[in-house]
């Protein structure tokens, strides 16, 4: 009797049997029809059942290897699936550890001061303007290396040029209104020709770039002297106003940028939950990944984190209180608080009460009952006779937290448009991140996308409904002290003559 030899057919995944002598004459010598008639004749016939039943016991015998991977849907991922997965979990971890150290970290340089909280925004105003300018850099390094002279060196030139100007005029903002400072010459030097040396500064600059055009990439140095402009506006020009909110208040700083990571985290948690369940279509085609579940859960949550935050962080002069000085040492603030961090009553409109029943109105909390008695209208006591005149809700809440929600709808309506435009710039350019300097993050830009227009709408939000003016009573004595004496003589009759009348 022949022993089979089972032989694995790579194309049918089946094991197939064969006799052995068979096999072994066929590789010796070729066989004669003959031979082959013979050998046909002495071999027992096997019916087609027979051996259909003897492949299937082949196939359904399983191996031990076989057996063991049938124990977990992991076994039985194939080695690149395994390594995919192992990939996905490790960048979810790196991501994470490496959120949870900038967030414990910006708390360190937060609670360490106000000086060293501007200096960290400067820090990434270097980077963000490192990372936007490179992208076209290393999209056309072969076109212009060697070709075109002082190619990244006038782009750095531009950008000192801005930060002294847009710093400069930030720091003398903030002597003017630091009495301290007033009598001290170099102050009143650097006031006097801060202007002008930025001009000076921004001609040379601007000579420079002209002289470096070469007629065979003039119009790609144009293209790039555009582009330079716009990452300056979008860098510098924005984020000017960052330092202006720290020395507002820290309120101002911390408030907005916790409203845009809540914003971008539960549109990401909306949108992978609920994505494309109720909106089928796409958000905005910019970025197909973005959906309308995300986009409004995401701004519903932050509204109701804003509201909540802004009652709580109003509790701390450290986050309330002003500063006018840069000291090294953080000082213990104490100021008096302002009237947007102080609580009071706030009073519905009566009108939300003309559908529902008084009986179930009485019923709700902080509801309060007015009544007519004797023509006068007040809070109706029970035992006098009154008639009903209308219901009121006197809540107490804080301005601070309407403020919040202004800017909380922006956070969450305008605010995530600066991530997309950075998205169409790295599907522009065919990239993925903007740099690699934080793990699991991409670069600076990949996190601060979302800020520029969220730091500028809260300053405009500050000059507009809480500021409500531009010139406090130190900068107005500045002012005076720079006026000739005939003009101080004048101005000093006028003010006399303004109280007089007033």
């Amino acid at each position: 009797m022949t022993r089979p030899i089972e032989i694995l057919n790579p194309s049918s995944n089946l094991l197939q049997t064969m006799p052995a002598t068979r096999r072994s004459s066929r590789a010796a010598s070729p066989a004669t029809p003959r031979s082959r008639a013979s050998s046909r004749s002495k071999s027992p016939a096997k019916s087609p059942a027979s051996s259909r039943k003897a492949l299937k016991l082949d196939v359904e015998t399983p191996s031990p290897s076989a057996s063991s991977s049938k124990k977990g849907p992991r076994s039985a991922m194939t080695g690149d699936a395994v390594k995919k997965d192992e990939g996905k979990r490790q960048k979810i971890i790196t991501r994470v550890v490496y959120g949870a150290l900038m967030v414990i970290g910006f708390l360190f340089v937060m609670f360490a001061g106000h000086v060293y909280l501007c200096a960290l925004v400067a820090l990434v105003e270097v980077l963000l303007f490192k990372e936007l300018v490179k992208v076209r850099y290393n999209a056309h390094l072969e076109t212009i290396e060697n070709a075109v002279p002082l190619f990244r060196t006038t782009q750095w030139a531009w950008f000192l040029v801005s930060i002294y100007y847009t710093y400069g005029d930030f720091l003398l903002e903030l002597l003017k209104n630091n009495e301290r400072t007033h009598a001290t010459a170099i102050f009143w030097k650097s006031s006097q020709f801060h202007s002008l040396s930025s001009f000076g500064l921004y001609s040379a600059v601007f000579v420079i770039t002209v002289v470096t055009l070469r007629k065979d990439f003039i119009k790609f140095q144009l293209n790039q002297l555009c582009w330079t402009v716009c990452v300056l506006i979008l860098t510098v020009g924005q984020l000017k106003y960052i330092m202006h909110n720290i020395m507002n208040g820290l309120f101002w700083f911390t408030f907005p940028v916790l409203l845009v990571v809540i914003n971008d985290i539960m549109a990401y948690v909306c949108g992978m939950s609920m994505g494309r369940k109720l909106f089928p279509g796409v958000f905005l085609k910019l970025s197909p990944n973005k959906t309308w579940e995300g986009f409004i859960g995401g701004g519903i949550f932050t509204l109701i984190f804003g509201w909540y935050l802004a009652g709580y962080l109003a509790k701390f002069t450290w986050m309330t209180c002003p500063v006018d000085t840069l000291s090294i040492w953080s000082p213990v603030l104490e100021c008096e608080v302002d009237s947007n961090f102080v609580g009071g009553n706030f009073v519905f409109p009566e009108q939300i009460f003309d559908f529902i029943p008084n009986t179930l109105i009485r019923g709700l909390p902080n509801v309060v009952e007015y009544c007519e008695v004797g023509g006068a209208i007040s809070p109706c006591v029970s035992g006098e006779n009154g008639n009903h005149d209308h219901f009121e809700v006197v809540t107490k809440v804080l301005p601070i937290q309407l403020h919040a929600i202004s800017l909380a709808i922006f956070a969450s309506l305008v605010a995530p448009f600066g991530g997309f435009l950075a998205s169409g710039i790295k599907r522009a350019y065919g990239i993925k991140d903007f740099d690699s300097i934080i793990p699991g993050h991409g670069g600076m830009m990949d996190r601060m996308d979302c800020q520029f227009l969220m730091a500028l709408c809260t300053w405009v939000h500050y000059n507009a409904f809480v500021k409500m003016g531009t010139v406090s009573v130190t900068k107005l004595l500045f002012m005076f002290k720079s006026l000739p004496d005939d003009e101080q003589k004048e101005f000093l009759e006028r003010a006399s003559e303004f109280l007089k009348n007033n």
